[in-house]
């Protein structure tokens, strides 16, 4: 027994790399993530003027569901969602695209920069056509078609093309 020699454990291996091209490989996934990364962050601060419009949408979508004296808090609103809309337009156009917008043009240029959201735009026409009424007639849309103009802006706001930055 007294001949017997111990085992000998070799030394760990090395966790770096032996040649230089694992060292490129390394720094050029290195770089990717961090484009990557950089990019992810650019979108969501481009697109901090639509959750903050989805945000307000949400706040709006109480007086749409109430039923006050006459309709007056689903016509506040309704006039509210037509406000939100060319609110939302003027945080991504320039100012002089769509400020003077109105009527069939307003519509016109809501379904040009629709996107993927081209569907949700018939419901805002009628919202555009009859934002110039009076408070009475808004307020005595059926609640079908109030939840439906509230969903066609919460697509056409969180789906348009906005111009590239």
């Amino acid at each position: 027994m007294n001949d017997l020699a111990d085992i000998v454990t070799p030394p760990p291996p090395s966790w770096l790399p032996q040649t230089a091209g694992w060292l490129v490989a390394g720094i050029c996934v290195l770089c990717a993530l961090l484009w990557l990364g950089w990019r992810m962050w650019r979108h969501w601060r481009a697109n901090r003027y639509r959750r903050a419009a989805l945000r307000e949408l949400g706040r709006l979508q109480a007086g749409l569901d109430a039923d006050g004296p006459e309709g007056a808090d689903r016509a506040q609103a309704l006039l509210g969602l037509a406000e939100l809309l060319k609110r939302t337009a003027l945080a991504a156009w320039p100012r002089e695209t769509v400020a003077a917008l109105s009527g069939t043009s307003w519509r016109d240029f809501l379904l040009a920069h629709a996107g993927r959201a081209t569907d949700a735009v018939p419901p805002l026409a009628a919202l555009i056509e009859t934002e110039y009424l009076n408070r009475a007639a808004l307020g005595h849309w059926p609640a079908q078609q109030t939840r439906d103009t509230a969903a066609a802006c919460r697509r056409w706001i969180a789906e348009h093309q906005a111009p590239p930055a």
